[in-house]
């Protein structure tokens, strides 16, 4: 249960945020909001101040704007969105984009403050240090022996011998080549909980797999003084949308190069597994989390592509281009068959989600 209200939460603060960009800007441009909903219909209840409805619904997972002229209509209204200069329907359009990447800057301030858990080298002399598994291979040792992605490892116990105080990568992985074949004993550190793991690492592991199957990091948390915490939540946020756009290209190359739906995307049910796999882990892992979901939902809504954010100023290019706008009919049916598009790849990636659950 505490799963999903956190799922509900991260969700819709990020669609809340992302509908708030259009609105604020809208709202600035002098076009009138007929609704600025939280949540998604059937409303709960109402309140109309001026010309806009604020209302509270039933579905709690972001929220929506409602634009008057918004679909191409009441061009005769110097309040309506199609009324509107180019640039100015441009800057409502990417104004939610810019606000998942001001909610990841923001984050990303206050994580830095906190603490984030950042990399580091072996060779790196930091208090503190502790050894994280990062990634858990399919069928491998560790995951048939329970071990999960972000568990902190502290101890290893086997016949060769005992590690504990666990600070560097070289520890596990020298422990456990000595051990291949033999049964050891781990202590991970999982949230707040010490879990004892029994796994026995293989002699024979397929290439590039290592003895476990897993992924090893070296973290420690490192803050920073508020002013800079600020500075450096900017730097990272460009940094991680820039990545995140290059891991998204990649895979969208996969999809239309191999037409199949690729590892890397994830679903709600995903998505969903992710928050519960983090909310085990922390507070901190879960503000990483929201920030990665904030800079994908801006990334993904700028792309090029009918139905999306991207794809409606593709649309206002071509009329700045051509000077005079595109057939309401034609650009409707255009969006109408892009949103069906998304809609059907979303159902792909859930039910290979499902499966994998099983």
């Amino acid at each position: 249960m505490l799963t999903i209200i956190i799922f509900i939460i991260i969700l819709g603060l990020l669609v809340f945020v992302h509908e708030l960009g259009h609105f604020l800007v809208a709202k600035k441009n002098g076009v009138r909001v007929e609704e600025f909903g939280f949540g998604f219909p059937p409303r709960i209840f109402g309140i109309k101040r001026k010309e806009t409805i604020y209302s509270i619904n039933a579905i709690p997972l972001g929220g929506f704007v409602r634009i008057l002229g918004e679909d191409g209509q009441d061009k005769d209204d110097p309040h309506s969105f199609s009324a509107k200069k180019i640039w100015q329907r441009m800057t409502i359009l990417i104004a939610g984009v810019l606000m998942n990447i001001i909610l990841a800057i923001i984050l990303l301030s206050l994580g830095n403050f906190i603490g984030l858990p950042t990399a580091v080298d072996d060779s790196e002399n930091i208090a503190g240090a502790k050894v994280q598994i990062t990634q858990v291979l399919g069928l491998s040792p560790a995951e048939i022996s329970g071990l999960k992605a972000g568990d902190i490892i502290v101890k290893m116990a086997g016949l060769s011998g005992e590690l504990v105080n666990i600070t560097k990568v070289f520890q596990v992985q020298d422990f456990t080549s000595a051990n291949q074949g033999k049964m050891i004993n781990l202590v991970v550190e999982r949230g707040k909980e010490l879990i004892p793991i029994a796994i026995t690492p293989r002699a024979n592991p397929p290439a590039e797999e290592g003895a476990m199957g897993v992924g090893l990091a070296r973290i420690v948390d490192i803050s920073y003084p508020w002013y800079r915490a600020i500075y450096e939540g900017f730097i990272s946020a460009f940094g991680l949308t820039w990545l995140i756009i290059k891991a998204i290209g990649a895979l969208l190359w996969q999809l239309v190069s191999q037409g199949n739906v690729v590892e890397g995307i994830a679903g709600p049910v995903g998505i969903y597994n992710l928050t519960g796999q983090a909310a085990k882990m922390g507070f901190i892992y879960l503000l990483q989390l929201t920030v990665l979901l904030s800079i994908n939902l801006a990334i993904i809504n700028a792309f090029p592509f009918p139905a999306l954010d991207g794809g409606r100023i593709l649309f206002l290019l071509i009329e700045k281009i051509k000077g005079s706008p595109v057939s309401q009919r034609v650009e409707k049916a255009i969006h109408s068959a892009g949103f069906v598009f998304l809609i059907i790849v979303m159902l792909l990636v859930t039910i290979r989600d499902v499966i994998k659950l099983f």
